[in-house]
């Protein structure tokens, strides 16, 4: 093990948290656009992106029993990628918008506002977390380091 496998860990949390709080913010920034992409001639709403998080690497199996084991330390996780929700697209009823269909309905973006300030709020209370693990991480290799003094 590592004296900075925690750092690792904690950084890749990091980093993670922080991609999903820029998709996050690209949702509710978007969540008004109805021209947000050109498909066959016509233009769709903006559609909600997701992360998709995964462990850090892809290690062998053995690996894995040391982990389960305790012999070994875990590699952090990855955003592996950023989906769309198939979530069908919210009609309005606007006969004055100009993309408004023949029956005066506008397709809005899937986007939930309220559901991506919940999300926001638990991508920053997991980023709090892992800087406090990091944080803490750094006081013990600090202290560690002042024993042999």
């Amino acid at each position: 093990m590592k004296l900075t496998s925690g750092f690792d860990i904690s950084s890749s949390a990091l980093t993670a948290q922080r991609m999903r709080m820029d998709v996050i913010s690209s949702n509710i920034a978007n969540a008004e656009t109805t021209r947000g992409k050109l498909v066959n001639g016509k233009w769709v709403p903006y559609q909600r992106k997701m992360v998709v998080m995964e462990p850090g690497t892809n290690a062998p199996f053995s690996q894995y029993l040391k982990n389960e084991m305790g012999d070994g330390v875990g590699a952090g996780v990855k955003v592996t990628k950023i989906m769309e929700d198939k979530t069908p697209f919210k009609l309005v009823y606007n006969p004055t918008n100009p993309d408004a269909d023949e029956n005066g309905y506008v397709s809005m973006p899937n986007v939930d506002t309220l559901k991506e300030m919940v999300d926001m709020i638990s991508a920053s209370r997991s980023y709090e977390a892992n800087v406090t693990a990091l944080n803490a991480s750094k006081a013990m290799i600090t202290k560690a380091l002042e024993i042999g003094k």
